[in-house]
């Protein structure tokens, strides 16, 4: 016979909120509905977390670690070659802004998390500029003519073909976004 082994509850907790939160957003969900999605209680979430805005962070900085780990995945896939680093961030973004729920949670978070003295906001916005900088240097790394430049508009095809994934689904214009991306890079690495 087995027996079906229950992750201790605060990960189910951080799993049920950040699963939550991707669907309907920070502000769109209790932390009511996160300890029932959880199979859990509200003692038991304020217990782990002090508070929502704590339950926030924790989910955050979790979304964080594995962007990390996508980042040193592709350093690892791609060693000493640049060039094709940043066609391989151009490949995993395409892959991600064309799944169902194509939400980053991070990007997310500093749509909805609007109080400026927020501790979540103020991480979300130190971990978009060290994203920049990594994605800036990576970019210069493979030859970019104008860095910069080319960043602020993968940032922009990026976070447009999430909308256009949200509104258009599989019939619009987000399926061509590596193609779309691969004609920018070739503009700026020629």
């Amino acid at each position: 016979m087995t027996v079906a082994v229950k992750c201790p509850p605060r990960e189910r907790i951080i799993d049920a909120a950040r699963d939550l939160f991707r669907k309907h957003g920070i502000k769109g969900i209790g932390v009511d509905a996160i300890a029932e999605a959880a199979e859990s209680n509200k003692m038991t979430l304020y217990r782990h977390f002090g508070s929502k805005d704590d339950l926030v962070f924790v989910c955050l900085k979790e979304a964080a670690a594995e962007a990390d780990a996508f980042w040193e995945g592709i350093k690892a896939a791609n060693p000493g070659d640049a060039k094709a680093q940043l066609r391989d961030w151009v490949r995993c973004a395409g892959e991600f802004v064309t799944v169902e729920h194509c939400n980053c949670e991070l990007l997310d978070a500093a749509a909805q998390l609007v109080e400026i003295d927020h501790p979540a906001r103020q991480f979300v916005e130190e971990l978009r500029n060290l994203y920049r900088v990594r994605l800036i240097e990576l970019c210069e790394a493979a030859g970019a003519a104008d860095a910069e430049l080319l960043v602020d508009a993968l940032t922009l095809l990026v976070e447009g073909a999430r909308t256009n994934w949200r509104s258009a689904g599989p019939g619009g214009a987000a399926t061509r976004f590596v193609k779309v991306a691969e004609m920018i890079l070739d503009d700026f690495l020629a």
